[in-house]
């Protein structure tokens, strides 16, 4: 993997680094240098289908992928979820038509730049330490997911609860005990360089376990467009 460690995230204008990950969706090996040349890429990189989030992340991008794909856009999820625990989540959670990998050692994360949160008791130097007593503040909203805005953590609870995700030793075996991986999307035009980003770094935390704009990626997209 010619990818090397990030220390802020990849912006509009940088070159995104060639990463080879386990398919989830099909056998093999998925890389990014596969799309360089040939197609727009918008990648998605989250944490493992442990968190509520980033399950709904990913439904999101299978919905928007027909959208994307008449703009001549390809769409790649990543999830820490080692591959043979997220191949058994997809076969009853089916994700028809859109390109998935596992990345449990975080490589992918890393190259893009999404640092690893450390979560304190009330120490925050955003983004690499946040309290709790910061994420008590903090509000994430998913209409008809949740009743009402809800802090980070309240609100995943409640949405695990809501989808009786069991967490399997698999899904243990990635987790890195008091931090949390941020996440976000990219969009890549043909020769692989960003063109737009929706990420957690951003907004001080206020983008945390949000969804993106439909609308504002589509728009990004429409620029890369055949």
């Amino acid at each position: 993997m010619s990818a090397h460690y990030q220390d802020h995230p990849l912006q509009p204008g940088d070159r995104a680094p060639n990463i080879v990950l386990d398919a989830i969706s099909r056998e093999g090996k998925i890389a990014l240098d596969e799309f360089r040349g040939r197609s727009p890429l918008l990648i998605g990189l989250f944490r493992g289908l442990l968190c509520p989030f980033c399950r709904r992340h990913v439904a999101a991008m299978a919905r928007l992928n027909p959208a994307l794909r008449e703009k001549g856009v390809h769409s790649l999820a990543v999830v820490n979820t080692p591959v043979e625990r997220a191949r058994l989540y997809f076969r009853y959670q089916p994700i028809p038509g859109l390109l998935a990998a596992s990345d449990p050692e975080r490589a992918s994360h890393r190259a893009f730049g999404l640092p690893l949160l450390e979560l304190t008791e009330n120490a925050t130097d955003w983004p690499y330490k946040v309290g709790a007593d910061a994420v008590t503040e903090m509000r994430v909203d998913w209409p008809g997911e949740l009743p009402e805005p809800m802090n980070p953590a309240a609100g995943g609870d409640l949405l695990s609860n809501k989808d009786g995700y069991e967490i399997k030793e698999a899904d243990q075996q990635v987790r890195i005990p008091g931090h949390m991986q941020l996440v976000g999307h990219f969009l890549l035009d043909r020769e692989g360089v960003v063109r737009w980003s929706f990420t957690e770094v951003e907004e001080e935390g206020r983008n945390l376990c949000r969804a993106l704009n439909p609308e504002e990626l589509m728009s990004a997209a429409s620029q890369l467009a055949y």
